[in-house]
């Protein structure tokens, strides 16, 4: 995990047993949006926003039974080598929902990142522009995203106009995403809910594949 206030690669974060760990203590959503509401953060952290903010990218089935939300930032290298592993897991179930929350916390080159991309969904090249940025394998520089957003099919001319017509749309929507990390206790990236329960860490394909079975348990229950 790459945590808020280090640059990228210099914290593994916890161990996949620590995760694990974590997750049987995991808050609710529920639980979380007490919180939130306490700290008056109930416009960020409604569980619509969290789980199906319109303006939020998500892929896998729409209409999926278990949601797995996920904080990420481009130039975070555990978010990047967990991504295929991610998108295996949810093409492998198959009633799994994934929605994709831009973080930026890495610096300027990830904020440049996330609007880049965030820009691109309004000509529906979000999933192009995100698979290009999150599968490479070396640190990120403006003109590299920009040159790697082009090659992923992006009308660049009509993005730099959205970039600056939808300035404020997109920094609402970092803004939302932001604080909800903040509500959650999430401490860097890649940080996730999966249904109900939160995630603070790395997993394994196995160990996502168990915590999607405990919120199908869990969500019977309730």
């Amino acid at each position: 995990m790459n945590r808020s206030n280090n640059s990228a690669g210099t914290n593994p974060g916890p161990t996949r047993r620590t995760a694990l760990g974590l997750i049987g203590g995991a808050a609710l959503l529920g639980t979380a949006s007490r919180t939130a509401l306490a700290q008056g953060r109930d416009d960020v952290l409604t569980e619509a926003l969290v789980l199906r903010d319109p303006d939020i990218p998500s892929t896998g089935n729409k209409d999926g039974d278990v949601n797995i939300v996920e904080w990420f930032d481009y130039n975070c290298p555990y978010c990047r080598k967990i991504a295929p592993e991610i998108q295996q897991v949810v093409q492998d179930d198959g009633k799994v929902r994934l929605v994709l929350k831009d973080w930026p916390i890495l610096g300027e080159v990830s904020k440049f990142a996330a609007r880049m991309v965030l820009a691109a969904k309004y000509q529906d090249k979000y999933m192009p522009a995100h698979e290009a940025l999150i599968g490479v394998s070396s640190k990120l520089t403006e003109p590299r995203v920009r040159e790697l957003v082009a090659g992923a099919g992006v009308d660049m001319d009509r993005l730099n106009r959205d970039l600056t017509a939808k300035a404020a749309d997109i920094d609402a929507i970092l803004g939302r995403t932001h604080q909800q990390a903040l509500a959650f206790g999430f401490k860097g990236t890649p940080s996730f809910i999966v249904g109900k329960f939160r995630v603070p860490g790395i997993l394994t394909m196995a160990e996502f594949e168990m915590v999607i079975a405990d919120a199908r348990k869990a969500k019977k229950a309730n």
